[in-house]
């Protein structure tokens, strides 16, 4: 029996023995605990969603005495009841080491100086980032997000080295910095990104803007938080840190297993959590594994960057489209920056698409239809384009809304009686 075996076997014990919801669940699915050995297991076991887990608030899925908790954290909530999430000192410990991890990976040393620039509080990530710079031997600067001015004066006259942000907080500082045209006073080299998808075109503007190297760092509330895996110094994918995870892609319609490179549901089995352990969570990421160790060489999993949600998709004309086949598209035409929305709307019966993008230099009607035609061949359905100047589209300190669906009722998931494309 492997190691790997042995924690599977041991978090589905655990999980059963400490959480009733656990015990259910794998009940219903006829499974005993005391039978599963290992890894070859796994298939036997039901999945969990975020649903699952918000009908368990607030403690339902806590494996352990709560007296044993000394932390918690929590999701926004703004989709629903709060996911919250619960920690044993041992889990802060795990979650410190594998965070610490990703820093290291992404090149940062005891000698630089970490600006927190995301939230703390019951948000996950302040917390997170903070623990592992000091880990790692680094200066934390916990400036949280928002106030431009104070994360400007504070990188300018502190020499921050590394900023830790949401992409569209970097954009947004990013951005600020370039037109105080006061870049060459700062001593940022890294930016540490993350808990939204970001695609290519805004990681080229955000590094053309500050003068520095991204790595796109991954995480769940659900998990522990960021920290799961990070880009290596070849950013040729994403570091999953298997000694903590075993990642499944599966069909995200039939749930079945994927072979490797093909694109798929995020799956992940916690492997050392001890209040809150997770059997085959169902992430709604979509990613695939990616095969060899990559060029760093360091031999652990490698998904590739995430290209979206399952639950980020509108139906438009009965057609599904997805931000991410939007942000892909957008990224490959030259004059465009990486702000865009998608507008839905509905006149009559028809549903109407419409694309804002902004542009690098003044719009013109070639580019636009250059645009228009891009996204046709892309989506498999037509949408209206408006090219907006830079900075004209709403900048976030957090995450951005990429879809605004301005139908009343916006249609079903499977888009019955809607015109075709």
């Amino acid at each position: 029996m492997t190691d790997r075996d042995e924690a599977v076997a041991w978090t589905v014990r655990h999980a059963a023995a400490g959480s009733a919801f656990h015990a259910r669940h794998l009940a219903a699915s006829g499974v005993d605990p005391a039978a599963v050995t290992g890894v070859a297991d796994l298939a036997r076991l039901p999945f969990t969603t975020k649903e699952q887990l918000r009908a368990a608030y607030p403690w339902g899925w806590t494996a352990v005495p709560l007296d044993d908790v000394v932390r918690i954290h929590a999701s926004s909530g703004t989709t629903g009841t709060r996911t919250v999430a619960t920690y044993t000192a041992g889990d802060l410990e795990d979650w410190t080491v594998q965070f610490a991890r990703c820093l290291e990976v992404a090149g940062v040393t005891p000698a630089d100086r970490v600006q927190v620039a995301v939230g703390y509080g019951l948000w996950t990530a302040g917390a997170g980032f903070q623990a592992a710079a000091e880990r790692v031997g680094a200066m934390a600067v916990p400036t949280g997000p928002g106030n431009l001015d104070l994360q400007i004066d504070l990188a300018r006259d502190l020499g921050s080295t590394v900023l830790c942000a949401t992409a569209s907080f970097a954009l947004l500082l990013a951005e600020e910095v370039h037109r105080r045209g006061i870049g060459d006073q700062l001593a940022l080299r890294l930016g540490i990104i993350g808990s939204e998808r970001w695609g290519e075109a805004m990681r080229r503007r955000i590094e053309g803007l500050l003068g520095i190297a991204t790595h796109d760092i991954y995480g769940l509330t659900e998990l522990y938080g960021p920290g799961t895996g990070i880009e290596g110094s070849a950013r040729d994918g994403i570091l999953v840190w298997d000694d903590h995870y075993l990642v499944e892609i599966v069909d995200p319609v039939t749930l079945a297993p994927v072979p490797d490179g093909e694109e798929g549901e995020v799956v992940l089995t916690t492997l050392r959590k001890q209040a809150m352990p997770l059997l085959r969570y169902r992430t709604r990421d979509l990613s695939r594994i990616l095969p060899g160790p990559g060029a760093d060489g360091l031999g652990w999993t490698r998904i590739a960057r995430l290209t979206g949600r399952t639950d980020d998709m509108v139906k438009v004309r009965g057609v599904a489209v997805y931000p991410a086949q939007v942000d892909t598209c957008l990224a490959g035409i030259d004059g465009l920056g990486g702000e865009y929305q998608l507008h839905v709307s509905r006149t009559g019966a028809r549903d109407e698409l419409l694309v804002r993008a902004e542009a690098t230099a003044a719009p013109t009607a070639a580019l636009r239809d250059a645009v228009a035609g891009a996204l046709r061949q892309a989506l498999g359905v037509r949408a209206d384009v408006e090219l907006v100047a830079p900075g004209a589209l709403p900048r976030s300190e957090r995450k951005t809304r990429r879809v605004l669906d301005h139908r009343h009722p916006a249609p079903g998931p499977t888009g019955e009686g809607e015109e075709p494309a």
